[in-house]
């Protein structure tokens, strides 16, 4: 079994701006793999599919960003499913937007949603991949994070959310080592 969570905030309020950029490279990967997010379930909206004999689930909390850990740790006890099998897709204001990272463990970095995740699953070592949303030193980082991509960055946006749920989508059959392999580019 594998859990894929991304992480953002729910509300029409929230759509769309960076700080969602989890959720909407999980509606994508939804899209790829023929799922939808029809229930609500471990405070989060939810969908399971077996994929090639595993099933995989797929979770967008409604916990709101800082609290997201509190449903992830919810699937996981009831499906009594460890760490290893996690994977988390967040924003990033430390790369540029359309940049993608994928790693195997590492602190919150500042990210309150990868804090709320560390301390409810009690580890750093999970996989992740980290959709690169840029920043603005003249802007604070609330106000940022909460704002929308300008029509300028659209384009780097939508290739790094394909690309994060093709990367997902690719760690379902493969190793996470070699899913950072073919998706981590210089």
């Amino acid at each position: 079994m594998k859990i894929i969570i991304g992480l953002g905030n729910i509300g029409r309020e929230y759509e769309n701006t960076r700080h969602n950029a989890g959720f909407m490279a999980m509606d994508k990967l939804a899209q790829m793999l023929e799922m939808d997010f029809n229930q609500e379930k471990f405070s989060a909206y939810f969908s399971k599919k077996k994929i090639d004999g595993e099933d995989i689930i797929l979770l967008k909390p409604t916990t709101y960003m800082n609290n997201s850990g509190i449903a992830l740790r919810q699937c996981m006890d009831f499906y009594k499913v460890s760490a290893e099998d996690i994977l988390v897709l967040y924003d990033d204001m430390d790369m540029p937007v359309g940049k993608l990272r994928l790693r195997q463990k590492g602190s919150a970095g500042g990210h309150n949603g990868i804090k709320s995740i560390i301390s409810h699953i009690g580890t750093q070592e999970f996989d992740r991949i980290r959709i690169g949303i840029g920043k603005d030193k003249m802007i604070p980082v609330v106000d940022w994070v909460l704002g929308k991509f300008s029509q300028e960055q659209q384009e780097d946006l939508n290739h790094a959310l394909e690309q994060a749920a093709k990367a997902a989508k690719f760690s379902i059959k493969h190793s996470f080592s070699d899913t950072m392999n073919r998706y981590n580019k210089k």
